[in-house]
C-alpha cells in the first residue's frame, strides 16, 4: 500500500464545484488501495479578503492576531473538502495544523516547522480514512497559532511526507508540471518529466512561481519525491528529485527570470578593508535583501560596488547608499530599476564546457547588452535592461535547443 500526500493551492479550490472536483480526484486515488493525505490552501482570493478586512480596522495589526485570522482561510477549505467526501460515501476527517500538530517557531506571519506529531495521522490512514489538513499554518509551544509565509501550504505538504515517509508528495496547480521557461513568454517551451532538486531551487529561487522556496529546500534535505501536476488536466506532471546519471546529457534544463530587481551602484569609494562591510551593513539593518554584487577596482585606489535589491526595496535602499556615499566620500549613487534577471539554469553545467559563452553570445546577436553577471555550480545569471526579457528567454531558449526536448527528459 502507498501513501501519497496530495496538496491542492487555491485555484484548485476556488469554489464549492471545484472541490467536488477535488474529492471525485481524491477518491479514486483511495480507491486504488493508497493511504491519502490531503493538504489545502484557502480559496483562491481568501487570504487577501482576511487581510482587507483587517486592515479596516487597524492598520498595523499585531502579527499575532493576523495568524489568528488568516489561518481560517485553510479551516474553511479542510471542512468543505471533508463534506464533499462524505457525500462520497468516504471516511474522511479534517484537522487544522494546530490539532495535527504541526510544532513551529513562535514567528508569527513565517514561522518555520520544527517538529510533527503524526500519530494521530498514521492512526486514521490505518483505520481507512483520507486524512485532510489545512496547510500554510502551526502552532508554537505556547499554544498560538502560527503561519507560515504566502505558498506555506507547499511546505507543509512536504514536511507532512517526510514525517509520514510517504511514497510521494504531489503538489497540484494550475499548471501540469515545470516547464523550460514561462510558456506565456516561449510559447515553444516544453514541460520536463524530471528535474533535480537543485536546479528546481534555483529556478523557484530566480523568479519560477510553480514552487514555493522553502518547500523544494524541505523537499530535498529529507529525500521526499515531489511531483508537480494539474488540477484540471490529467497527466504525470514532472517529478523533483535527486540528479541520476539520465539527466547528464541535458545541458540547460531551464530559463528563470525575474521582473522585480533594481540596480544600485555607489561609485569613488576609498578602496580600504571593510569598506564593502560599510556599504551593505547599513542595507541589512534595514532588512532589505541584496542579491548580486559587483565590485570594480580603479588605478586610483577607489572602487565601485554595485549590488542589486527587490525592485520594492529600491528607494529605501537608494537613500541608504546616499548617506552612506556622504560618510565615505565617495563620488556619488546610481541607480536603475528597470533592470531584469535572465538566468538559465542546468546540471549539466557541471560537465560542460562554453555554456557561458553560448549564452554572451546569443545575447550579443540580439544587441542586448549585458549590465551584471552572476554564475553558481548549475546556473548563470545575467541583469539586463527590462525591455529585453522577453526577446533574452526567447533567443536562450533557442539557443540550447530547450524547444526540442523530449517527454523523457
Amino acid at each position: 500500500m502507498s501513501l501519497y500526500v496530495y496538496k491542492f493551492g487555491g485555484t484548485s479550490v476556488g469554489s464549492v464545484e471545484r472541490i467536488k472536483i477535488v474529492a471525485e480526484k481524491v477518491k479514486k486515488a483511495q480507491e486504488l488501495g493508497n493511504q491519502i493525505v490531503v493538504v489545502l490552501s484557502a480559496m483562491s482570493g481568501e487570504t487577501n479578503r482576511l487581510i482587507g478586512l483587517a486592515k479596516e480596522i487597524q492598520v498595523q495589526p499585531t502579527d499575532r492576531e493576523m495568524d489568528v485570522l488568516i489561518s481560517t482561510g485553510e479551516q474553511v477549505t479542510v471542512a468543505l473538502l471533508v463534506m464533499a467526501l462524505h457525500e462520497l460515501h468516504c471516511d474522511a476527517v479534517s484537522y487544522t495544523g494546530s490539532q495535527v500538530k504541526i510544532l513551529t517557531d513562535s514567528t508569527h506571519t513565517k514561522a518555520r516547522i520544527r517538529e510533527i506529531e503524526d500519530a494521530k495521522v498514521r492512526a486514521d490512514l490505518d483505520s481507512g480514512k483520507i486524512v485532510v489538513i489545512a496547510g500554510f499554518q502551526g502552532v508554537d509551544e505556547g499554544g498560538n497559532i502560527t503561519t507560515l509565509g504566502r505558498g506555506g501550504s507547499d511546505t507543509t505538504a512536504v514536511a507532512l511526507a517526510a514525517a509520514l515517509k510517504a511514497d510521494e508528495c504531489h503538489i497540484y496547480t494550475d499548471v501540469d508540471g515545470v516547464y523550460t521557461t514561462d510558456p506565456r513568454v516561449e510559447p515553444k517551451a516544453r514541460r520536463l518529466k524530471q528535474i533535480t532538486f537543485e536546479e528546481m531551487l534555483e529556478m523557484a529561487s530566480l523568479g519560477s512561481k510553480v514552487l514555493q522556496i522553502r518547500s523544494v529546500e524541505f523537499a530535498g534535505k529529507y529525500n521526499v519525491a515531489l511531483r508537480v501536476l494539474s488540477s484540471f488536466q490529467e497527466g504525470c506532471g514532472t517529478l523533483i528529485t535527486y540528479e541520476d546519471s539520465q539527466m547528464e546529457s541535458a545541458l540547460i534544463s531551464g530559463i528563470a527570470f525575474n521582473r522585480d530587481e533594481a540596480k544600485l551602484t555607489i561609485t569613488g569609494v576609498p578602496d580600504l578593508p571593510g569598506v564593502a562591510f560599510k556599504i551593505l551593513g547599513p542595507v541589512a539593518d534595514a532588512n532589505i535583501e541584496v542579491d548580486m554584487i559587483i565590485q570594480n577596482i580603479a588605478d586610483d585606489a577607489t572602487t565601485d560596488f554595485t549590488f542589486t535589491v527587490h525592485r520594492n526595496d529600491y528607494e529605501r535602499a537608494k537613500a541608504i547608499l546616499e548617506a552612506t556615499c556622504a560618510q565615505l566620500g565617495a563620488r556619488k549613487v546610481t541607480g536603475d530599476n528597470s533592470i531584469v534577471k535572465v538566468s538559465i539554469v542546468g546540471v549539466g553545467m557541471r560537465s560542460h564546457a562554453g555554456i557561458a559563452s553560448t549564452m554572451f553570445k546569443t545575447l550579443a546577436a540580439e544587441g542586448i547588452n549585458i549590465r551584471m553577471i552572476s554564475t553558481s555550480e548549475i546556473k548563470i545569471s545575467v541583469v539586463v535592461d527590462e525591455k529585453y526579457m522577453e526577446l533574452a528567454v526567447r533567443a536562450l531558449h533557442t539557443a540550447f535547443e530547450l524547444d526540442k526536448v523530449t517527454e523523457e527528459r
